[in-house]
C-alpha cells in the first residue's frame, strides 16, 4: 500500500508516537495529532505535522478540531497518572472518545491501530505466550489495558474498517534504557529475580510493526499480535552481558520487589511474536537485546 498524501491521526506522541509521526511523514503521509503536553504539541508542530491539538483524550473537547475520516488512526496512549484511574482514564475513556470521534464521520477510519501491552499476560513459570493465550488473572492495569482493547474489538464498522491491536513488549531504545542507566551509575544490586525472563522490544521495531499494520493488505484486519524481538531472556544474562559491554562487575538480584506496579506479582513468560510474522511479514531490525545495546552504546 502507498502511504503518501494518506492522512493519519496519532493520540498519544510520547516516546513511540514520536516516532510512528517521524516516519509517517516521511513517507509522505499527512499527519495530525492529539497530545495533553503543550510542549510536546510544539516540537511535533515544528516537525511538519498538518495539526495538533493539546486536550486530554478522554473529553470531546478535541472532537471537532481534527476531522474525521481518516485514512489511519494510531493510539499509543500512555497512562495519564499512575494507578488505577489514572489507567482507566487514558486507556479506557481514551478508547471510547476515539471511537466516538470516528463514528461522527461520514466515512469509517480505514485502519486503527492499537499499542496494547504483554502486561495483559498474567502467566508464570517461564511458558511460551502466544495470542491464544488466557488475559484473565492480568494485574489490575493488565485488565485495564485488556478492557481497553474489548471496545476498539467490538467497535462498530461505521467507526473503522479494520484494526490491529499490538501488544508490545517492553519498549527500550534511545534516551530509554533503564537497566544499562541504572549499571552507568554504579548500581551493583538490582531488585527483582535473576532467573525471570525479559520480553524486549526496541523503539525502532515498535514502529515498523505499527508501520506494517498500517501498509497490511485489505485481506488482513482485525487481529491481535504480539510485538517483541522475539528473543527472551532471563534478567540476569541481560545484565551481566551489560556490565560486560561497560567493563563493570555483574550485577546481583536480590528477589525483592518482584510486586509489579498497579499491583499482582510480575510474570514470567516468553512471548512470541510468530502471528505477526508469518502473517504481516514483519521482523524486527534488532532481533534481540545485544542488537539494539550495541546500537545504543555506538558498538559494531
Amino acid at each position: 500500500m502507498h502511504l503518501a498524501g494518506k492522512r493519519l491521526v496519532i493520540f498519544g506522541c510520547g516516546y513511540v508516537g514520536s516516532a510512528v509521526a517521524r516516519t509517517a511523514l516521511a513517507a509522505g503521509v499527512q499527519v495530525a495529532a492529539v497530545t495533553r503536553n503543550a510542549e510536546k504539541a510544539a516540537a511535533l508542530r515544528a516537525e511538519g505535522l498538518t495539526s495538533v491539538v493539546v486536550a486530554e483524550l478522554a473529553s470531546s473537547d478535541w472532537h471537532r478540531q481534527i476531522a474525521p475520516g481518516a485514512d489511519f488512526v494510531v493510539n499509543c496512549v500512555s497512562a495519564s497518572a499512575p494507578g488505577i484511574e489514572g489507567y482507566r482514564q487514558s486507556y479506557v475513556a481514551g478508547q471510547a472518545s476515539i471511537l466516538a470521534w470516528a463514528h461522527t464521520g461520514r466515512v469509517p477510519v480505514g485502519t486503527f491501530i492499537y499499542t496494547s501491552s504483554t502486561s495483559v499476560y498474567p502467566q508464570g513459570g517461564g511458558p511460551v505466550v502466544d495470542e491464544t493465550a488466557t488475559t484473565v488473572g492480568a494485574s489490575p492495569t493488565g485488565a485495564i489495558i485488556r478492557d481497553s482493547e474489548t471496545i476498539l474489538e467490538q467497535a462498530s464498522a461505521l467507526a473503522c474498517r479494520r484494526w490491529f491491536i499490538l501488544r508490545l513488549a517492553g519498549i527500550y531504545g534511545p534516551g530509554r534504557h533503564h537497566l544499562l542507566d541504572q549499571l552507568q551509575a554504579g548500581a551493583t544490586v538490582f531488585s527483582g529475580l535473576g532467573v525471570s525472563h525479559l520480553n524486549l522490544i526496541h523503539r525502532d521495531d515498535s514502529v515498523s510493526a505499527i508501520m506494517a499494520g498500517l501498509e497490511a493488505p485489505a485481506i488482513f484486519g482485525n487481529e491481535i499480535f504480539n510485538v517483541t524481538d522475539g528473543q527472551p531472556a532471563r534478567r540476569a544474562e541481560v545484565g551481566a552481558w551489560l556490565a560486560t559491554q561497560l567493563g563493570v562487575a555483574a550485577p546481583l538480584f536480590d528477589g525483592t520487589g518482584q510486586t509489579r506496579r498497579g499491583g499482582g506479582l510480575t510474570p514470567d513468560r516468553q512471548i512470541s511474536s510468530q502471528k505477526i510474522q508469518q502473517m504481516l511479514g514483519w521482523q524486527p531490525q534488532f532481533p534481540d537485546y545485544r542488537a539494539g545495546y550495541r546500537a545504543i552504546l555506538g558498538r559494531p
